[in-house]
């Protein structure tokens, strides 16, 4: 298994936990995020800051009510641009949605900009 692919192993854990300060820690204090659903929960598409981004994770963990169901699907990563896709199957609203994230990381190793996007809803198996 490659670095990144433990990475998004990893990073898959840590949403299935409901656990945003494992993710967060892979954060710059001054990374920018890109989402659809932080601008149905803070108003904004783009999060700004850690600070931030714990806010709206935390936001959104809470009106979520439990830990997201996330099945890592496959993993790309660009080691020159220093570019790690996540691709994974999110269990939500009575069926799976696909979705990706996208996370540049700097030279100090920490995401400085991601961004989130998600897919249409699937039917769930066997509905």
């Amino acid at each position: 298994m490659t670095e990144a692919e433990q990475f998004a192993r990893d990073w898959v854990a840590a949403w299935n936990r409901g656990d945003a300060e494992a993710v967060l820690r892979h954060f710059a204090d001054d990374a920018v995020f890109i989402s659809p659903l932080a601008a149905a929960v803070t108003g904004h598409a783009e999060v700004r800051g850690k600070a931030a981004l714990r806010a709206y994770w935390t936001e959104a963990l809470r009106l979520r009510g439990a830990p997201p169901k996330f099945t890592l699907d496959a993993v790309v990563w660009d080691a020159e641009r220093k570019v790690l896709v996540v691709l994974y199957t999110s269990a939500e609203r009575g069926g799976e949605v696909r979705k990706a994230e996208l996370m540049a990381f700097a030279a100090d190793g920490l995401i400085h900009r991601g961004e989130a996007f998600a897919g249409a809803l699937a039917a769930a198996a066997g509905a």
